[in-house]
């Protein structure tokens, strides 16, 4: 079967969010046929990809940060296991990392999802801008043959959007260049910001920590050579998506930072500083005065309603001594 085809109802989809913003933006006065609508209908799909893809958003992020947190553990599972090559080892070995998932309620699944989800959008765009504009398919959904037209003349600095760094002139390798500069960067400062300030330091040691630092410095550069090859509106997609990665990542980092994280020292300091967080205090009543070690505490005996005090004993024989005197 044809991927493409497969992919085709999302392609659809992607062009007829495009084609919304641009109605929209052509409704607050912007020259229809510029390139400048164009950029924005590109990162106005961006923004409504990503709003779409919060709740992943957040699972993968309590999911990263669960799987650092626990590497430790699965360390141990590992080592307990180390060497043993015999089926009842290996399932054994399985039962109790499924069983640590389980427990903590993460996967590494779940950390890549919205990447992966993202894919079949990133594909689509770059079939909209790099055969529709180039004028190898024709229209589809509501990008008509008018619209196809504007999109394929508009130009922004010089440069239209299905030009890519290997097909442009001067000026198209510039820009193809300064975003592909900006994509790498934005993609490494996420990852670092999600790697190095919301884990703990227990959770910054480790092979897995280094497989995650080799993701953090390796991946971002994967675009280097990819990138040339996007044209220049995926290159405006994919920098405006990991712009919003990073705001987005900023928020919920800042909100909900993992415990004995850098972020969590940070988020402790301002609290601090705002009067809203307080030293740990004892709560009264819930520690009590043990007695003495050989001595036993005597139960104290309660007045009943309006009854005078007990007297002590001294009192007692004071009252003895007077009665005596009277007699």
């Amino acid at each position: 079967m044809d991927i493409w085809a497969i992919l085709y109802p999302l392609e659809w989809l992607v062009a007829n969010i495009m084609v919304i913003w641009h109605w929209a933006f052509s409704a607050l006065g912007m020259d229809p046929d510029s390139g400048l609508i164009w950029v924005l209908a590109i990162v106005g799909l961006t923004v409504t990809i990503r709003a779409a893809l919060i709740p992943l958003f957040v699972k993968q992020i309590r999911a990263s940060r669960q799987m650092q947190i626990i590497a430790p553990e699965l360390r141990k599972v590992q080592d307990k296991y180390k060497g043993k090559k015999d089926q009842a080892s290996r399932e054994a070995m399985s039962r109790e990392t499924m069983e640590l998932y389980s427990k903590h309620k993460t996967n590494p699944f779940a950390s890549c999802l919205p990447i992966l989800v993202q894919m079949p959008i990133f594909f689509s765009l770059f079939r909209v801008l790099n055969y529709r504009l180039e004028g190898d398919q024709g229209p589809i959904g509501l990008l008509n043959e008018q619209l196809l037209e504007s999109a394929q003349n508009a130009t922004i600095f010089g440069a239209s959007l299905g030009d890519s760094f290997n097909n442009g002139d001067v000026t198209v390798k510039i820009l193809a260049g300064v975003l592909i500069a900006l994509m790498v960067a934005t993609q490494f400062f996420t990852q670092r910001q999600l790697t190095m300030k919301n884990m703990p330091a227990s959770a910054l040691e480790g092979p897995m920590a280094q497989q995650q630092k080799m993701l953090m410095y390796g991946l971002p550069f994967i675009f280097v050579f990819s990138g040339p090859w996007f044209p220049i509106g995926v290159l405006i997609y994919w920098t405006t998506t990991n712009l919003w990665t990073m705001g987005q990542q900023f928020y919920v980092i800042s909100r909900t930072p993992a415990p004995g994280s850098e972020a969590e020292r940070r988020r402790n300091e301002r609290l601090k500083a705002r009067g809203k967080l307080k030293e740990e205090e004892p709560v009264a009543g819930l520690i009590e005065d043990k007695p003495k070690s050989g001595q036993r505490q005597q139960p104290k005996r309660k007045n009943r309603g309006g009854s005078k005090p007990a007297k002590t004993q001294a009192e007692s024989d004071s009252d003895s001594t007077s009665e005596s005197d009277d007699k």
